[in-house]
């Protein structure tokens, strides 16, 4: 007898059936039909609670303790809960205040992580490195994945051993793990799968985290190791091969000599994948995000072909690829005869459509309120609101704030310097939250939201999310105006020739954390101007200038004058911004920019959180009555912000997204 499945997933399933039903009879001895169910979670970023500690109230949108609900569900919902696997795809002890907590009061050996906590209780089949498992170095995430209950992968990690040799080159990790189960046909007989994983991480690690792995460890191609590693695996006797890429999607031509950050697209051209489960990006696919990406299907959840998905970020979803297989005991092989894909979400629709798991709540009962004890410390007084509902619009005291904070400390830095305490210090910094990922803005928890008054440690997690250390870098005059130029392509060119509404912000094609206010200088932005870059800096139209009036104490900047920027590890050692790379670091800081701000609020209580206004949008000349828009929360707080601090906004509406939307005059 079947269990019954709730819509969503009972048409998943019947959709294998039915290709099954064309490709053989599971009532024939030679021949049987299997239904395997793969999960999966990604990027939860320490979200183990569905709990916002800025805010101090339950989120129903995050939390692995909700996801588990949906994990369960997926396993009660098949005739043998045993046909599954569960894996998860990285950024998971760094992200969320319960990772600072931790992370802060250190790791003893014993004690374990909140997050293995809770997915021992889940009964993870393998786990795969992330990014951001870096984050704290090699040591600490030794310390927090020994309590595992679960293998851990990744294949193209290597350890550094000094020469040029890469034939010699030994893995860092476990490349990949097969594992066998065993598991029942539709009429109850037991088989032996085995299905091999082998996962990635984006080698970008070596710049983003140089300072804990250089000289540790090597990171190469994740397209090229995985054509070494799939015919081994197959060879070895995996029955089903699945990816685990904590890497996102690029349809840009691939070159293995760029080892690109995003090789998902790739990887479905690598014979012998069965399917991919990846993460980084903090989308979910299938989904119509990627409906004009192409060789995608989002209807059968596919890339070229091959079976993928990708559940969002913060356990806001669950991923599923259902396969029907085939065995034949003539050639004792399995084959793939039906797949389908869904991200299952954990709220829809406005509601939640599972609520937390009682066992996992009660499993971290202790380290929640640790979390809270933690973010819950005074470190200062602010005497007005410290919002970023306009950190796109305007200069903005979110922004300020931090970059305040880093200048007078490269400044003290630089004291006694003879190189370098004579040169001007500016300072980079971007706003970490303004709307999310998928350009909703009806959340004021998608902002930074710091009411005047006492300031905490949670407030500071607010202004600055990451644990990411201050760097400086030295940069000429042509090398900050090219920063800023890719910075400035974070907004939409406005056609000055309609008077159809316009949206100013492109969330799509451009991450909100890249676009760098740089303070102590003054500029404009030129917005009826194409972009020079796209969002990895890359030149897209050599002609295009959209900075404008950019000057340093009253004066033009020169190509040929040298500066000093104030900011952080993952921006000075990337070497995708102008200015940035190694060559150009002159300050590496073992403190976290976090920190710097802590204590900066600390010494100057109470602060005064005020923007002075350094860039603004260079007026527009048009005859046409232009409607250049932004949306923020449909909030009281959002509105009486938007309309004290932005004299050039006028509301137009609510939308259907619960988004206020106003219109921005730059004419």
């Amino acid at each position: 007898m079947k269990t019954a499945l709730p819509p969503l997933l009972a048409l998943s399933l019947a959709g294998s059936i039915m290709l099954t039903a064309c490709g053989g009879d599971s009532n024939n001895t030679d021949t049987a039909t299997v239904d395997l169910r793969l999960m999966e979670t990604t990027d939860i970023h320490a979200n183990v609670m569905d709990y916002n500690y800025y805010s101090d109230q339950t989120d129903a949108k995050i939390g692995l303790v909700r996801t588990a609900s949906l994990i369960r569900r997926a396993r009660a919902e098949l005739t043998y809960p045993d046909n599954s696997y569960l894996v998860d795809n990285g950024d998971l002890i760094q992200g969320s205040p319960m990772g600072d907590w931790r992370q802060a009061a250190g790791l003893k050996p014993g004690e374990i992580h909140p997050v293995y906590k809770a997915m021992n209780a889940l009964h993870y089949d393998v786990g795969n490195y992330g990014n951001h498992e870096f984050n704290y170095g090699l040591d600490y995430l030794a310390e927090s994945v020994n309590d595992a209950n679960f293998p851990y992968i990744n294949a193209n990690i290597y350890q550094d051993d000094g020469d040029d040799n890469p034939d010699n080159d030994a893995h860092y990790f476990t490349p990949y793990k097969l594992i066998t189960k065993s598991v029942r046909d539709r009429n109850g007989v037991s088989h032996s799968l085995t299905v091999g994983f082998i996962g990635f991480a984006p080698p970008q690690i070596m710049q983003w985290d140089k300072s804990n792995l250089e000289g540790k460890v090597t990171a190469r191609d994740i397209k090229t190791v995985a054509e070494k590693y799939v015919p081994e695996m197959k060879a070895r006797g995996a029955d089903l091969i699945v990816a685990i890429p904590h890497s996102g999607l690029s349809t840009a031509a691939y070159s293995a000599a760029d080892k690109p950050e995003n090789s998902s697209w790739y990887l479905a051209d690598v014979p012998g994948i069965d399917a991919i489960m990846f993460g980084h990006s903090h989308l979910v696919f299938p989904s119509a995000t990627f409906a004009d990406t192409a060789n995608v299907d989002i209807d059968k959840g596919t890339i070229k072909g091959v079976p993928a998905v990708m559940p969002g970020y913060w356990g806001s979803h669950l991923g599923v690829i259902d396969f029907t297989l085939q065995y034949n005991s003539t050639d004792d092989q399995w084959q793939i005869t039906g797949s389908q894909v869904q991200a299952e979400p954990i709220y829809a629709d406005g509601k939640a459509t599972v609520s937390a798991d009682a066992t996992l709540v009660a499993a971290v009962a202790g380290d929640h309120q640790s979390t809270l004890d933690y973010m819950n410390q005074p470190i200062g007084e602010s005497t007005d609101d410290i919002f970023s509902f306009l950190a796109l619009e305007k200069d903005d005291p979110s922004i300020q704030i931090v970059s305040d904070a880093q200048k007078a400390y490269v400044e003290e830095q630089i004291q006694g310097d003879v190189n370098l305490q004579d040169l001007p210090v500016l300072s980079a910094a971007a706003p970490f939250k303004a709307c999310d990922r998928n350009a909703l803005c009806a959340n004021e928890s998608s902002f930074t939201v710091v009411p005047k008054g006492e300031l905490k440690v949670k407030n500071v997690a607010d202004l600055y999310l990451y644990p990411n250390t201050l760097m400086a870098v030295k940069v000429t005059g042509a090398e900050l105006t090219q920063w800023l130029e890719c910075s400035a392509s974070q907004f939409f060119q406005i056609d000055t020739d309609t008077s159809a509404p316009q949206e100013l912000v492109n969330f799509a094609g451009f991450p909100t954390y890249n676009f760098d206010v740089i303070d102590g200088v003054d500029y404009q932005i030129d917005v009826t101007q194409p972009a020079r870059y796209d969002r990895d800096c890359q030149v897209i139209d050599s002609n295009a200038h959209r900075i404008v009036n950019l000057q340093f104490q009253g004066k033009a900047v020169t190509d040929s004058q040298t500066f000093l920027i104030a900011t952080n590890n993952y921006r000075a050692n990337s070497g995708v911004f102008p200015g940035t790379g190694s060559d150009h670091v002159v300050i590496q800081s073992p403190d976290e920019n976090r920190t710097v701000l802590a204590n900066y609020i600390k010494d100057n209580s109470p602060v005064t959180p005020t923007a002075d206004g350094n860039w603004s949008f260079a007026p527009i000349s048009s005859a046409t009555d232009l409607t250049i828009v932004f949306r923020v929360p449909n909030t009281a707080r959002a509105k009486t912000f938007v309309e004290s601090q932005a004299s050039n906004a006028s509301f137009i509406e609510v939308n259907d997204n619960n988004e206020a939307v106003y219109e921005l005059n730059l004419q």
